[in-house]
């Protein structure tokens, strides 16, 4: 066991997620980060060109949050939130609700993305039985074809019925499912949305985005009707903004390029720059309003061991201020600008490349490869992360669509490295030099 390296000592005994380990790629062993880079056993760096699942936002090992967590974990590392508090929930929270797209009043804090939608579920529900004197308040679930919310059974349910939900299918719950709106169904949708108004408790979206089901895309038009219209008729909106909260979309929230705003929003990843585990749902007045009574069981009956864990709520607050700097900016506004000129170059017809729908929001960038069927199984791009790994970077597609969301603090050479890699690697499945 001594003279074992890392990888193999990992291969005896750690289940990865979302891994299937029959003839798996034996995992990279990373020893450290530095900004946009990971380095291995052998000192070997590689970018990190999706921001390890979305989340390091300002990159890895930042000293400024460090400096904070150490500084949080020599006053306070941890005390029950029932009956306590601290100044790294409250002041977070202060610093929250004013940026936040919308009238919010209040943060209800969990531990991550997962859990902050169970939590907006939760709360919604409980939210019209509460104020209804009906023993059956309207609780069907709305939500989007081809969503990802999380992988715990509420948060599964209101997902797409499909590769990461197909083995507890007969566990979940009933939800009405729908498509993301554009100019030819919005009529269609809201049509279809005033003949269940009376049934349907809340409708839950990631607004612009669709990360996990493929990256997809769409406008902010046709999605501003669409809340309007459940809105008014009584439906509560909750916007999934784990992964395009904190800069992603090119604004601080993709809510933000809305008119239209939820009723309760979900964060975690960015939220603590990638370094703690920490999910927040955030509400307005009306809802929070619903639970207060004489009545105890209009009580929210939800907790975790690690509500607002005070560490986690400092890594938060730090990356807040680095978020709020203009190297922050600055860096979101370079990958903006490359990641424009890459979809251009991608798009050229004297390169004839084998992609198609080639799109960007904010830092993310995606496209498909032009090769069977679209979607999470497809094989098409399976040697794309061995090959880029072999040269330096981690790109990780799902299925045959590729993407890249890297850190903001990702430099314009590192950039460029990433993309030269890229036209390379699909220059050669065109059998061009």
């Amino acid at each position: 066991m001594i003279n074992m390296g890392l990888t193999e000592r990992d291969q005896r005994v750690i289940w990865h997620p979302y891994t299937q380990h029959q003839n798996m790629m034996p995992p990279v062993a990373v020893l450290r980060g530095e900004g946009a880079l990971l380095f291995d056993e052998n000192n070997r760096a590689y970018i990190d060109s999706i921001s390890s699942w979305w989340v390091n936002i300002h990159g890895h090992a930042h000293p400024y949050i460090a400096q904070k967590i150490y500084e949080q974990a020599k006053c306070l590392e941890h005390v029950i939130f029932t009956g306590f508090t601290h100044e790294p929930a409250v002041r977070l929270a202060e610093r929250l609700l004013p940026i936040l797209p919308g009238p919010f009043s209040r943060v209800f804090y969990s531990d991550n993305g997962s859990t902050a939608v169970e939590v907006a579920i939760k709360m919604a529900i409980q939210y019209h039985r509460n104020l209804s004197r009906d023993p059956h308040p309207p609780s069907t679930l709305l939500a989007f074809r081809n969503a990802y919310h999380g992988d715990t059974f509420g948060a599964m349910s209101v997902s797409e019925r499909g590769t990461f939900t197909a083995a507890f299918r007969d566990y979940l719950f009933d939800v009405q499912f729908i498509d993301t709106p554009n100019a030819s169904n919005i009529s269609e949708l809201k049509n279809f949305i005033s003949s269940r108004a009376g049934n349907i408790s809340a409708f839950i979206y990631e607004p612009l985005l669709q990360a996990a089901g493929g990256m997809h895309m769409y406008q902010p038009g046709p999605m501003n009707d669409l809340l309007a219209h459940l809105q008014s008729n009584g439906i509560l909106c909750i916007a999934d903004e784990v992964m395009t909260g904190f800069g992603r979309t090119g604004k601080t929230f993709a809510s933000s390029w809305l008119s239209a705003q939820p009723d309760i929003i979900c964060l975690s990843k960015g939220l603590t720059g990638g370094t703690m585990a920490l999910g927040v749902t955030a509400c307005t007045p009306q809802i929070f309003d619903a639970f207060l009574s004489e009545d105890k069981t209009r009580t929210f009956f939800h907790g975790h061991s690690f509500t607002a864990n005070p560490i986690a709520c400092a890594a938060a607050l730090a990356s807040l201020d680095l978020l709020e700097q203009a190297d922050c900016a600055a860096g979101i506004d370079r990958i903006l600008d490359g990641h424009g000129k890459f979809a251009r170059t991608l798009s050229a017809p004297s390169l004839k490349l084998p992609v198609k729908n080639i799109r960007q929001l904010g830092t993310v960038i995606a496209f498909e490869l032009e090769a069977g069927a679209d979607g999470y199984l497809n094989q098409a791009a399976h040697s794309l992360t061995r090959d880029a790994l072999e040269s330096g970077i981690y790109i990780r597609p799902l299925g045959n669509t590729i993407y890249l969301m890297p850190p903001y603090c990702i430099t314009g050479q590192q950039l460029e490295q990433v993309y030269d890699f890229l036209l390379t690697w699909l220059q050669q499945k065109t059998g061009k030099p």
